[in-house]
């Protein structure tokens, strides 16, 4: 302290004014804590911190409809024969970690085998007991309604990627009722993105043309230069003094 004289600021407890120590049950110091700064929105495709007046884009009409499969010959052809493989295509669009001969096989397991035993449960339907029938044809109905919401998941991640409107309606029903056309449909839409993204990076600006100077205009240019200064020379000499 400056002054020795002056009154401390500081007070000395006595003994019994001592803080007596409580006792601290075991995990009580780790407690989580609430930190303001760090409760902020985050995008949930890369994870980046978002301003707080952020609004998030409104849903907007896919490009092409449920039933506009005549759109793109290619895609109706590969869904109509070949449906497993453009949903394997689909989903390694969607999920780069997922290849697409894993969606493919499943896909062929559960949709195409569940169709190609119905096929064979209607055909020997005669020789097959009636009770054994109605057990195949309940558990088809329930593989083709958990194929269905299987595959509107990665429609619902379309939707959510592009910011896509739950068109008919609901996902998983729409792969439900409308499966093939709902592959096709998804298949555009990537299909029509990926194009109008490349279209975007691809248009550059082409620099200005280099100018350059022949001989003759450098010659010009040299013999202006050097005749310059001697005409700057000759109009100096031609001034007059006048006397006022």
């Amino acid at each position: 302290m400056a002054d020795g004289n002056a009154a401390s600021r500081y007070v000395k407890l006595r003994k019994e004014q001592a803080p007596v120590e409580e006792d601290i049950t075991p995990g009580e110091l780790n407690q989580p804590i609430d930190v303001p700064q760090l409760n902020v929105r985050k995008c949930h495709e890369c994870m980046q911190v978002l301003p707080e007046t952020y609004e998030p884009p409104s849903d907007e009409n896919w490009t092409t409809g449920i039933f506009g499969c005549a759109e793109d010959p290619e895609s109706c052809r590969t869904g109509l024969f070949c449906p497993c493989v453009l949903f394997g295509r689909n989903v390694e669009a969607v999920r780069e970690e997922i290849p697409w001969n894993q969606a493919c096989l499943c896909h062929a397991i559960c949709v195409e085998g569940g169709m190609a035993l119905a096929a064979v449960t209607a055909l020997f339907s005669g020789y097959i007991d009636p009770q054994t029938t109605v057990v195949i044809c309940e558990g088809l109905f329930f593989a083709w309604w958990m194929c269905g919401i299987y595959s509107g998941l990665f429609r619902q991640e379309l939707q959510k990627k592009y910011h896509l409107k739950n068109a008919p309606c609901d996902h998983c029903m729409v792969h439900c009722c409308l499966h093939w056309c709902a592959l096709c449909q998804e298949h555009r839409e990537m299909k029509n993105h990926l194009s109008d993204t490349e279209a975007s990076s691809s248009t550059t600006m082409d620099p200005p043309p280099v100018q350059e100077m022949n001989t003759e205009e450098k010659r010009d240019a040299s013999s202006s230069s050097s005749s310059s200064p001697s005409s700057a020379k000759s109009q100096h000499n031609d001034l007059e003094m006048v006397p006022l």
